[in-house]
C-alpha cells in the first residue's frame, strides 16, 4: 500500500450528504445529475428554483435561499460556476454576476455512488456463471489481439476488467448474505424448507459451472506465453494514452503499473500466488460449506418437527400409564422411573413434629405452610383491598334519632314560651341542654346587627336587651348562672 499526500486531505465534496441542510443540498445535486445524464450540463439558479418548488416540501423555498445553497455547494466544490456575460448590456448587470452552474467531476461520481447505494437492497447480488464463459472467451482472444492494434486491445481490456469486477463483487456480496444474523434466523424457521431445495440447486449449478469453466481458464493462462501477455497489455496502455483528455493526462508509468497490477490480480484469482491458494478454490470451498450448512439446518428442522410429533404420542401413552396406576404409591414409583429424582429444596427451621420417628415420611405427616418473603429493600406486603360497605341503614337510623331529638327539644322549648317570648328572669329550673340552646341564641343574636337570628326550625328570634342593666339568675339542674335579664321574642318566619 502506498500512502500518498492525497490520503491526508479531507473530501469536502461529500459534506452535502450529511450537512445540516442536506435535505436541500441533495435534491439540488440530484437535479443537476439528472440533467447531466441528459447532456444538459449548464443551468441557471432560476431553473433550479423552478424545479424544486414543484414539490410539496419546497413550497416556501425562495430564490434567495436557492442562491445561498448554490453558493455553499460551490464553496464545497460540488458545483462549478461560470459568469454568463452573453446577455449583459450594462455595467450594473455585469456587477450582479449572473452565473451558470455545472456539476464537478467529484459530484458526478458521488451521485452515482449514492444511487447505487439507494438501490443496493433492491438489485441484490447473484452468482452469474455466464461471466466465466465471457472471461474464458476473452482469454482465448488474446493470441489474436497480439497481432492487432491498440484500438482492438483497449475495448477488450475494459470488457475483461468489467466482467472480472462484476464476478468478484457479486460472489462476495451474495456469499455474505448467508453469514448475516437475518439469514441464520431464517434458516432455523420451518418456512426455510420451502426455499431450501431451490437454493441448493442454484448453488450446485454454480459449482458445476465453476468446476468446468474455471479449469479451462486456468489451463489457458498457464499455456499463455508471456510475450503475448506483455504485447496485449502494452497495446492496452497505448490505447489509454491515445485518448485525449481535457482535464489531466495520466502518466505512462502510472498507467502501466495500474494495468499490470490488475492483470496480476486476475491471474492470482485463478492460479493463486505462490503458496497462497487461488480464489477459485476458496470460492469452491465456501459454496460447498454453504450447501452443507443449508442441508444441516434443514435436517435439524425436519428432525425437530418429527421428534415433536413422536413426543406427543409418548406423552399420551405416559398419561394413560399414570391413570391406570394402582394408587399414589404406584404413581410415585412410576414418576421416579420416568422423571428421575427431582431437585429438592431443604428448608431449615424450628418446626413442630407430631412424632419423633425416623421412619415417618413426608407424606405421613401433615403439611406445614411457610411464608417466604423476598430479601429486597423495596418489598412490601400486598395490600388486601376490601369493598366499601353500605351504611345506608345506619345513616337512616342516625337520621331518625336526630329528628327525634330535635322534636323533643322543640317540645321542651314550647313549654318555656309565654306570649311568644322567653323571659330569662321568669324561667323555672331548666335542664342543661335547654340552657345551651338559649345561650346559643343569645350569643348569635348579640353578634347580629339587628339582634335577630333564624333558628334551624325556621323561627325568628329577637334579642331584647335589659333596661338599666338588670340582671337575673338562670337556675339549671347543674347549677345557677348570673346573667343579664335578656328576653327572647319568638315569631314565625313569614317569608
Amino acid at each position: 500500500m502506498e500512502i500518498t499526500p492525497g490520503l491526508f486531505k479531507p473530501v469536502n465534496e461529500t459534506k452535502y450528504l450529511s450537512a445540516e441542510n442536506c435535505y436541500r443540498y441533495r435534491p439540488i445535486l440530484r437535479y443537476f445529475f439528472d440533467q447531466y445524464e441528459k447532456i444538459n450540463y449548464w443551468m441557471y439558479k432560476e431553473e433550479v428554483h423552478a424545479e424544486l418548488i414543484k414539490h410539496e416540501a419546497f413550497r416556501d423555498y425562495t430564490i434567495d435561499q436557492c442562491r445561498q445553497d448554490l453558493d455553499t455547494l460551490v464553496l464545497w466544490g460540488n458545483l462549478v460556476p461560470v459568469q454568463d456575460t452573453s446577455k449583459v448590456s450594462t455595467v450594473e448587470e455585469f456587477k450582479n454576476k449572473q452565473f451558470r452552474y455545472r456539476l464537478s467531476e467529484y459530484s458526478v461520481e458521488i451521485e452515482r455512488l449514492t444511487i447505487r447505494l439507494e438501490n443496493l437492497h433492491v438489485e441484490g447480488a447473484s452468482l452469474e456463471s455466464t461471466l466465466f464463459e465471457k472471461l474464458l472467451a476473452a482469454i482465448r482472444k488474446m493470441k489474436s489481439l497480439a497481432g492487432e492494434g491498440s484500438k482492438a486491445a483497449g475495448p477488450w481490456w475494459r470488457d475483461l476488467n468489467n466482467d472480472f469486477r462484476r464476478l468478484n463483487q457479486n460472489y462476495q456480496d451474495y456469499m455474505s448474505t448467508f453469514h448475516s444474523l437475518k439469514a441464520e434466523e431464517m434458516m432455523r424457521t420451518t418456512a426455510f424448507l420451502v426455499y431450501k431445495d431451490k437454493l441448493v440447486e442454484y448453488l450446485r449449478e454454480f459449482v458445476k459451472e465453476l468446476q468446468r469453466v474455471a479449469g479451462a481458464i486456468e489451463k489457458e493462462l498457464k499455456q499463455m506465453e508471456s510475450s503475448v501477455i506483455n504485447r496485449v497489455l502494452n497495446l492496452a496502455v497505448e490505447y489509454e494514452l491515445s485518448i485525449p483528455r481535457m482535464d489531466v493526462q495520466p502518466e505512462p508509468k502510472q498507467l502501466e503499473d495500474n494495468i499490470l497490477g490488475k492483470w496480476h490480480s486476475f491471474q492470482s484469482w485463478f492460479l493463486g500466488d505462490g503458496n497462497k491458494e487461488s480464489e477459485v478454490v476458496r470460492l469452491f470451498e465456501i459454496t460447498n460449506e454453504i450447501i452443507r450448512k443449508i442441508t444441516r439446518f434443514a435436517a435439524q428442522i425436519v428432525e425437530s418437527r418429527t421428534s415433536a410429533s413422536n413426543r406427543k404420542e409418548e406423552y399420551k401413552r405416559l398419561a394413560e400409564m399414570f391413570i391406570k396406576s394402582g394408587g399414589e404409591d404406584e404413581a410415585h414409583k412410576l414418576s421416579s422411573v420416568v422423571f428421575g429424582i427431582f431437585r429438592t429444596r431443604h428448608i431449615q427451621g424450628d418446626f413442630l413434629r407430631l412424632t419423633d420417628s425416623i421412619q415417618s415420611g413426608v407424606y405421613d405427616e401433615p403439611a406445614y405452610e411457610l411464608t417466604l418473603r423476598p430479601k429486597v429493600r423495596a418489598y412490601r406486603e400486598k395490600m388486601h383491598r376490601s369493598p366499601i360497605k353500605s351504611k345506608k341503614e345506619e345513616k337512616e337510623r342516625q337520621y331518625q334519632e336526630y329528628i327525634r331529638s330535635v322534636k323533643e327539644q322543640q317540645e321542651a322549648l314550647r313549654g318555656y314560651i309565654q306570649n311568644n317570648e322567653i323571659d330569662m328572669a321568669a324561667l323555672p329550673v331548666i335542664p342543661s341542654h335547654i340552657r345551651t340552646i338559649l345561650l346559643t341564641w343569645v350569643a348569635r343574636a348579640s353578634n347580629a346587627s339587628d339582634h335577630r337570628i333564624k333558628t334551624d326550625t325556621g323561627q325568628l328570634v329577637t334579642l331584647v336587651l335589659p333596661e338599666k342593666d338588670e340582671r337575673c339568675v338562670l337556675r339549671c339542674h347543674d347549677g345557677d348562672l348570673d346573667m343579664p335579664a335578656y328576653k327572647l321574642l319568638i315569631t314565625e318566619d313569614t317569608q
